[in-house]
This record gives C-alpha cells, structure tokens and sequence, in this order.
C-alpha cells in the first residue's frame, strides 16, 4: 500500500479508536456534538436493543431494512464497529443464520465482542482486518452489508472485488454510504481529517456505481438519497453536494 493510502488508513483507525471512546460526542460524517448514527433507524428498531447494550453507531443510514435478509442467511457487515447493524441482521437471520462483522480497530471490535456477550448473539462473530482483503472465504456469503465505510477506504475498486469475491452467485449488496455530486480537489483530498470524518473520501455517485459495476455486480439501485445538510457535515458544508445514499447490488447466479 502506498503511503499515502497507509497514512489515511492509519488516520480513520486513529479517528475511530478515539470517536468510541467518546461515543455520542464525536462521529463520522461530521464533528458535530452529540453525533449519533443511530438517528438513521427506525426507533422501533433500535428500541429492542437491551439498555445495558452500546447502540453507537457512526453509520449514515440503515443498510439492514433494504438488505431483505432471511432465515439462515450468512452476512458480513464491513465495518462493524460497535456491532449494531451486526446484532439486528442477527435477529432476521435467526440462529440457523451467521452474522460476521470485520473492523481494523481493537478498540471497536473490543465493544462490540462486549455487546455481543451482553446480548448472548452465539450467531454473530467479530474479524479484526482490512475491508480492501477480508478475512473471509471464497463464496461464503449470502449478504454484504455496510454503513458510513466504503467511502473510508483509499482503495474502494479493491472493497468492491473483495465483497464480490466473498459473496454466493446470486449474493447481494446492501449499503449505506456518503456519496458526491461532483468532486473534490485534489488538496481537498490530501485533507486526511476531513477523509476520516467521512468527508473527502466519498466519491461521486456515478463513479461509485461504476466501481460497483466494474467489481462484477448486476441490477445495480440507488434505493434512497438523501441530501446532507451543515449539521451533518459542519465546517465541510460548503464543499461539492454530498448525500448519503442507500444502494443494492446483486453479484451475478454464473
């Protein structure tokens, strides 16, 4: 990995290490106080969730209600951070389903494996590594899921090959992700806090369908897109228009 992709993916570690330890007061997609991801659900959703159990998420949306998961399904959430979008694709899936969430930072998969053993999910398992070469097995799972983190990654053609790669024939795509209308500069894009923050990562929107499309994917769908106003983006709210975009994708039966 060339520097500058290495000193961006240590900044995101580094931002996120912190962002948990101060959850609710730090975020992606922003530095506004009090950020929480979890305003993105349904509360008849979130509200299932025990007291006791750690519902932060910096996520921009909701991956799980578009990812139409069934019983038995295998599912890898890229990202997974504190384990929320983890722990609902586990009660769809059941416990003859798996839910396995893959994150690069100790202090994220450390609350998550806490969660997970506050809720006793026996269906749901933690991966430390990188999204752009995941731990995971050829052809081994039913739905990718993914929220607020592709846009993250300095190499999104590599995430892209690496979900179709993991994925059954006939697998599915289902993510939430901060998109672009137009692009940045390329000043703008050396901004390693802005990337971290969810920012100057993100990429136009017909771009990242492209990516998706090139990975190999099929019936490609913008489900939703919702324009980000200054709160989400603070400082940044001046930059080319950026959305958070719900989009599914289905890798091909042959």
């Amino acid at each position: 990995m060339s520097d500058s992709k290495t000193e961006i993916r240590d900044s995101v570690r580094d931002y996120y290490a912190s962002a948990i330890k101060l959850a609710g007061q730090s975020s992606c997609c922003g530095d506004g106080e009090q950020y929480d991801g979890a305003q993105f659900y349904d509360p008849s959703v979130i509200d299932v969730m025990p007291v006791d159990v750690d519902v932060t998420s910096f996520g921009c949306g909701d991956p799980v209600t578009i990812a139409s998961l069934k019983p038995g399904d295998t599912v890898l959430d890229l990202g997974s951070g504190a384990g929320l979008d983890c722990f609902l694709a586990a009660k769809q899936v059941g416990e003859t389903g798996h839910v396995i969430g893959v994150d690069m930072t100790p202090e994220m998969l450390e609350k998550a494996n806490a969660n997970r053993d506050k809720l006793g999910a026996d269906n749901v398992e933690f991966r430390q590594g990188h999204i752009e070469a995941l731990p995971v097995d050829d052809a081994t799972v039913d739905v990718v899921i993914s929220n607020c983190v592709i846009n993250l990654s300095p190499d999104k053609a590599a995430v892209f090959a690496e979900t179709f790669r993991v994925l059954k024939p006939s697998g599915r795509l289902s993510v939430s992700d901060i998109v672009t209308e137009g692009d940045f500069t390329p000043e703008q894009r050396a901004e390693v806090d802005a990337w971290a923050a969810c920012i100057t990562g993100a990429v136009d929107v017909d771009e990242y369908l492209t990516l998706i499309r090139e990975a190999g994917f099929v019936d490609i769908e913008v489900v939703s897109k919702v324009e980000s106003d200054s709160t989400f983006l603070g400082e940044k709210a001046s930059l080319p228009r950026v959305y958070s975009a719900r989009i599914t994708a289905t890798k091909p039966t042959n």
